[in-house]
């Protein structure tokens, strides 16, 4: 019409006027819900009928899950209890303070946050809080056992900190303690972060603790794998043993949900004031309230039943270890006797590497990962498998069933027997063990899907 200015009309591909409005034939976006849905549910199934042996995988209790799927989930808390940003907290506020007050207890020790949302963004809080760009930072290396935050294409080169690396005793499969205090000393650190991804033994806290204090470094743990030995008092005790400041994410050997932690004994109020706003506001705004009401749960549970659970896990670890060891496997550290952890480390190069080995064991119904060792090259085809005992643990399996799973080793690997026959040989030995142990609501089944709605979309 005259004197009326043409609409720009949209070309449906992000023309004049911005991207349209994707549109979907009758019954599309349903039927990709049910795809979604369908898919999970075959996920659960798969992982009840299989032998999980993920070192950093865990199960939730039904009490934590529960939490999961609460109205926490849609709400937003930012800043500390009691220092909001946003009004309607006053639950979010209890929940927390129970969830700090728990983590103090379990770990003795006076500081603590619970707004960091995974591992890694617990050790990006603590690099924002007790560095700066271009700080030297000790750490192991990535073929050592290190995890990728701690690289340069990881949080390390994110905060723009440089890695100073430790000795390593392959043998021994620890930092060389020697050696590595002729390099803090030459190349003075001003943080040196121990912890591991492959982690098998203590870290030699004790014996470097001098050292760190001769050229004024901090200390700093990162517990993400061990963090429910230690609460379980089956591990060393960083935050008793010289580390300013212990990281972790929190659903490892503590079976919790996916979420961060930081935890400290220190006396410093700058300290806590720095670490307390490199989780808020520096790597994170909203810190999954769910998550965190889950990981008060957990918490709980680990107090009460943390201990029995964290013995067993690394008894059934080093029965696994030496179960596979006695077939004829190369298990690394066998004259000290394998591990200490939930960990145990494997070289199956003979086997066919790290890569090959994992796929066949996964068609075959155990679920492990490749992982580097010590004089790997490739992290795409290391010579090497990780496996790890928390999550058949907490399912209630013991020593004989380690043994179980080793000989399920020898068939496949050394035996020739079809992924078809180890599958089905592994079924059966899960079939009598698919319920949780080791919390509150025990004997829930463990992979249950949850159907909220009862039918499929329309």
């Amino acid at each position: 019409m005259a004197g009326q200015r043409a609409r720009p009309v949209s070309s449906g591909s992000g023309g004049v006027g911005g991207s349209a409005v994707p549109t979907a034939n009758p019954g599309e976006m349903a039927a990709t819900v049910t795809r979604v849905r369908d898919a999970v549910r075959r996920h659960s199934l798969r992982f009840e009928r299989a032998i999980p042996l993920i070192a950093s995988e865990n199960l939730l209790s039904p009490y934590a899950k529960e939490l999961l799927i609460s109205d926490f989930h849609s709400r937003y808390a930012e800043g500390l209890p009691g220092e909001r940003y946003y009004e309607g907290n006053e639950q979010v506020d209890e929940v927390e303070e129970i969830c700090l007050a728990l983590a103090k207890r379990l770990f003795r020790c006076s500081f603590a946050d619970v707004r960091p949302t995974s591992g890694t963004v617990a050790n990006m809080a603590v690099l924002k809080a007790l560095t700066e760009p271009g700080d030297l930072v000790g750490t192991s290396r990535l073929a050592d056992g290190a995890h990728i935050s701690s690289a340069s294409f990881g949080a390390f080169g994110l905060r723009g900190v440089k890695p100073v690396y430790y000795a390593w005793d392959a043998e021994r499969m620890t930092i060389d303690v020697a050696r590595t205090r002729e390099i803090l000393r030459a190349v003075r650190p001003k943080v040196c972060l121990f912890g591991l991804s492959l982690f098998l033994f203590p870290m030699p806290l004790d014996e470097l603790r001098p050292t760190l204090e001769e050229i004024g470094a901090r200390g700093w743990y990162d517990a993400a794998h061990v963090l429910g030995l230690i609460g379980g008092g089956e591990f060393q005790d960083p935050l008793h043993e010289g580390c300013t400041v212990m990281s972790a994410s929190t659903h490892k050997t503590l079976p919790g949900p996916q979420h961060g932690i930081l935890l400290g004994s220190m006396e410093d109020s700058e300290v806590v004031r720095r670490l307390q706003g490199g989780a808020f506001p520096g790597v994170t705004s909203n810190h999954h309230l769910n998550a965190m009401a889950a990981l008060a749960v957990s918490l709980a549970e680990h107090i009460e039943f943390g201990r029995e659970y964290a013995r067993q896990t690394v008894a059934n670890a080093r029965a696994l270890a030496q179960a596979l060891h006695d077939r004829g496997f190369d298990v690394l550290a066998p004259n000290l006797g394998f591990t200490r952890s939930h960990t145990i480390a494997v070289r199956v190069e003979k086997e066919g590497g790290g890569e090959r080995v994992a796929k066949r064991l996964a068609d075959s119904g155990i679920i492990s990962n490749k992982n580097l060792l010590p004089g790997d090259k490739s992290p795409k085809h290391p010579g090497g498998l990780r496996l790890g005992t928390p999550e058949v643990t907490r399912l209630g399996m013991r020593e004989k069933e380690m043994e179980r799973i080793a000989e399920l080793f020898e068939d496949l690997l050394h035996r020739g027997k079809s992924e078809a026959e180890v599958a089905r040989a592994a079924a059966e030995l899960k079939s009598g063990f698919t319920t949780l142990k080791f919390c509150f609501g025990a004997g829930e089944a463990a992979y249950r899907y949850y159907d909220l709605v009862g039918r499929e979309p329309s």
